[in-house]
């Protein structure tokens, strides 16, 4: 790392770190408050090797120097340090920036201004908006109230409360000469650095000389650049709609609601680092990843889950190829899986017939060790899914008495055994990627239907819904959902594979055509589970049950359970 001094024009010197090749895209970091250019230690540790990546104290913080003057920590100031660093690291060459807390709002006041006009290739914002924005914003929802404007209002401006803090004369700094803020901050969110009493006290100056001003007489900036919005969804002081909702002002956005609190920069580096490469690399001229097509905002659009990568079992036929077409229908990018190899090549086929992306692969759910090297392959050529759908399933009917332990065997290895693999070969992938994703276990009202001919098949279901409860619990701070799907009588091939155990051949293949019949004649096709599917996924659904006599079941499961077991029992 080299360090070195740049003089602003009001003579104000900045301690600027650079790190990284000489030739690299060059990468401009500006911390918040009440934080220094440490704040970017992990993520120019993860940057370094293929950018050159430029930190630096802002005025009032770390090395820089600190004036006394409210002035001379005005916005307008404070962009032209900004233009003063990005002239003197990369003359001849545009940057890429990224910023976090004040960082962010400076930023967004140079990059809406002439200070850095024709001169930035791409900004990655973090948990601060544009004042201008806010000012707007807020506006906006108090202008046209509605219950859900009101509330994402009423939600920031609690937010808010400490800007009304800051704004007391000498009770701030009372506060962190008593150790009282820097203990309140290590509270709200452990981990992060403990700032220092300096940064702290001058850096009070960014909300005397700013906030009231800007928020009072906002101006209508337009920011004409690639931007990206890291929008942490447990932040305790900006929440995710004052920071994202800005498409009007921002024609190039792509908005990446990740989980985490405020310090993410500090708490994630990796994810930082990671989104700031892929927008970087795309505007140097590289593909546009899957991650950045997926956070695109684009309201013309109607597609609803462009840019997803999909994986589904049991996408031959059935349930499992209605929701693969469904999903590449909405714009996603699809990986279709079955143990039947000619089968998952003609649903990957048809998506690829729509011009949409489809790869197929054959998969025997019941074996663990397979399931984990497909997992590892569909990683390593098409990047971590955001949505896995767990399929693929067997049936067995007769009763307990006729099931045999070899009958017990198969259908738990297919219908539990799968679904436990793909959980424990995908949460993993979801949670070390750091931006959710969702899990379906596809399961069926006799989860929570009793039925004497149905003891192996009810059991194994039964334990995928309480698996798929246990672990939306558990991948829940992750911010990945998981859906439990309990459809009834829907019209797909099972019925026709089907084991009716305790019968011979012959009366076997009776029951199964009956089977269908009755499957046929309800007349529930498997393409409107795979909507109430993609529904569950957009809201974030616990349990789904498509049916109509699926959703009476689960009704009665809940409210007169002894009805259920008497049914069962005649």
């Amino acid at each position: 790392m080299s360090d070195m001094w740049v003089t602003a024009d009001d003579g104000v010197r900045l301690a600027v770190h650079t790190t990284g090749p000489a030739d690299a895209p060059v990468v401009v970091c500006m911390h918040g408050y009440p934080d220094n250019a440490s704040l970017w230690d992990g993520v120019a540790a993860r940057l370094g090797g293929r950018f050159r990546v430029v930190t630096y104290d802002v005025r009032g913080a770390g090395a820089s120097d600190k004036p006394r003057e409210r002035a001379a920590y005005r916005l307008d100031q404070l962009a032209a340090d900004l233009a003063a660093v990005v002239d003197h690291v990369s003359p001849h060459r545009k940057v890429h920036l990224l910023a976090h807390d004040w960082g962010s709002i400076q930023t967004w006041h140079a990059v809406t201004g002439e200070w850095l006009r024709g001169r930035i290739a791409s900004y990655t914002s973090i948990s601060g908006p544009s004042l201008d924005h806010a000012g707007r914003w807020l506006r906006a929802q108090l202008r046209q109230p509605s219950p859900q404007r009101m509330r994402k209002a009423l939600r920031q401006l609690v937010h808010s409360t400490y800007i009304a803090f800051f704004q007391l004369p000498i009770v701030p700094e009372l506060a962190w000469r008593s150790g009282l803020l820097p203990r309140l901050l290590s509270g709200n969110e452990p981990g992060i650095a403990t700032p220092s009493l300096s940064d702290g006290l001058h850096g009070l100056q960014l909300y005397r000389a700013n906030i009231g001003r800007r928020l009072r007489t906002p101006r209508r900036p337009r920011a004409d650049i690639p931007v990206q919005v890291l929008a942490p969804l447990d932040d305790a002081y900006v929440t995710a709609p004052l920071q994202t909702e800005i498409d009007t002002w921002v024609p190039d956005l792509r908005v990446r609601r990740v989980p985490g609190r405020h310090w993410l920069p500090r708490s994630n580096p990796d994810l930082v680092a990671r989104a700031v490469a892929e927008l970087a690399e795309h505007v140097e001229g590289g593909p546009e990843p899957r991650a950045l097509r997926r956070a695109r905002v684009d309201h013309t659009s109607p597609q609803r889950f462009s840019g997803h990568l999909v994986v589904v079992t049991g996408a031959g036929s059935g349930i499992g190829r209605a929701t693969a077409l469904a999903f590449a229908e909405q714009g996603a990018d699809v990986v279709a899986a079955d143990i039947d190899p000619d089968a998952a090549a003609r649903t990957a086929e048809t998506i690829r017939a729509t011009g949409a992306m489809a790869a197929q692969y054959t998969v025997d759910v019941s074996d663990g060790g397979r399931f984990e090297e497909f997992a590892a392959a569909v990683a390593a050529e098409h990047g971590v899914p955001d949505i896995v759908v767990n399929n693929a399933g067997i049936g067995i009917a007769g009763s307990f008495a006729d099931t045999g332990v070899a009958d017990w065997e198969r259908i738990i290895d297919v219908n539990l055994w799968g679904v436990i693999h793909g959980c424990r070969a995908f949460a993993p992938q979801l949670t070390e990627r750091g931006e959710g994703g969702h899990i379906v276990n596809v399961a069926s009202m006799a989860a929570y239907t009793p039925n004497k001919l149905l003891p192996a098949y009810s059991t194994t279901k039964a334990a995928v819904l309480m698996l798929s409860e246990c672990l939306r619990a558990e991948l829940a701070v992750h911010r990945i959902g998981v859906t439990a799907v309990c459809p009834g009588f829907v019209r797909t091939a099972i019925t026709e594979a089907t084991t009716f155990v305790g019968l011979d051949e012959a009366e076997q293949q009776l029951r199964r055509q009956r089977s269908t019949s009755l499957y046929a004649r309800r007349d529930f096709g498997p393409e409107r589970v795979a909507r109430d599917i993609l529904r569950a996924v957009e809201r974030d659904r616990a349990l789904v049950a498509p049916t109509a006599e699926a959703k009476v079941a689960l009704a009665l499961s809940r409210l007169t359970p002894g009805l259920l077991r008497a049914a069962a029992a005649r």
